[in-house]
């Protein structure tokens, strides 16, 4: 299968330039030149850089150059460590992944898609001219299965415009569901050869999302293990009311191992071979609330499956947001985690 050459092990860098604070001192400090390093000594060859549109514009449209000031930074920082960078829009006026952000009307709205189209542009002639070490993701996350036609007008007339500036960036696409690998195959047709497509890995949602606040099912002090028993899975999926994400009944009752990553790749693989085109993806991690230990289980597993069938990734997150691999609690199994991200 085609790779995502330069991508292949990465990490994402949520919370600085999205997902956080937009104040100067936060966008200042959050990320230095020191995480770089630290990134560039897991073994990994880039980042994923998670950013909204309110570093870009403000909410009535009026631009400002602070993102592009940081996102130089961070090339900067990333080219004296041989670390290439995946610019990822997660936010844009009128949409978000999260619907606590109260952006709505993108999809809706000619308005809002054209001021999508401007700042892309922006992003191209800026950056459009390093492809071999930055890539472009058009949007993170489209949720609802509704939106599939919609998103693939807009991405391809995106893919339009950017193309005459960047003509060889490659450019990665998801699909609904939250990128989810079974919306693959509602992506059009790639616009050419350099199209990534990008899925995102929380599998089994139980393990990965357990005790997750924002989560409605999700009781806060639930806890479950990995690989752990399947009949907890399942019986705990039903009690809950998380069957609606995953009911377990097609996992066997040996549980989870490496072989439940690769057939739950296995239709998204098969999508990406017969259109020639890359996988990626984009996100995939584990909540702080789960026991480091097994958070090393589930890396090993998830990431012999990349490997076996070079898929470029990034693990969400490098840093905080209830995921994040530098921090404290992670000290014990650190050294040996990185090996498998």
């Amino acid at each position: 299968m085609k790779k995502f050459e330069g991508f292949q092990k990465g990490v994402d860098l949520g919370g600085w330039l999205s997902q956080g604070s937009y104040d100067r001192e936060h966008l200042d400090t959050f990320i230095s030149e020191k995480d770089i390093e630290v990134i560039a000594g897991w073994g990994c060859d880039h980042v994923r850089l998670p950013v909204d549109y309110n570093i870009f514009e403000t909410d009535e449209g009026v631009l400002k150059n602070d993102g592009f000031e940081l996102i130089d930074k961070a090339m900067e920082w990333c080219g004296k460590y041989d670390l290439n960078i995946l610019i990822d829009v997660h936010k844009v006026y009128g949409y978000s992944f999260y619907s606590g952000d109260g952006e709505e009307g993108f999809f809706e709205s000619e308005q809002l898609q054209e001021r999508f189209y401007k700042l892309w542009m922006r992003i191209a002639e800026r950056y459009g001219k390093y492809p071999e070490t930055i890539a472009f993701e058009l949007l993170n996350e489209v949720n609802d299965k509704e939106l599939s036609d919609k998103w693939n007008r807009i991405a391809h007339k995106a893919i339009e415009l950017i193309r005459p500036i960047a003509p060889k960036t490659k450019i990665v696409l998801g699909s609904y569901w939250n990128n989810s690998i079974d919306a693959l195959h509602d992506l059009e047709m790639p616009f050419d050869e350099n199209i990534v497509y990008n899925f995102h890995c929380y599998d089994p949602f139980m393990f990965t999302h357990q005790g997750a606040y924002w989560v409605d099912e999700m009781p806060h002090d639930f806890r479950i293990d990995y690989p752990g028993d399947i009949k907890d899975y399942r019986e705990s999926a039903k009690a809950t009311g998380l069957t609606r994400i995953q009911d377990y009944m097609d996992v066997p009752d040996s549980g989870f191992d490496a072989s439940y990553f690769e057939k739950r790749f296995a239709y998204g693989l098969k999508v990406c071979e017969e259109r020639d085109v890359a996988m990626y993806c984009g996100e995939y991690g584990v909540i702080d609330k789960a026991d480091p230990e097994q958070i090393l289980k589930w890396y090993k597993d998830i990431n012999s499956v990349f490997v076996k069938y070079g898929i470029g990734r990034a693990a969400w997150n490098y840093k905080e947001k209830d995921f994040g691999l530098s921090d404290e609690r992670m000290k014990g199994v650190i050294d040996e985690l990185v090996k498998y991200l």
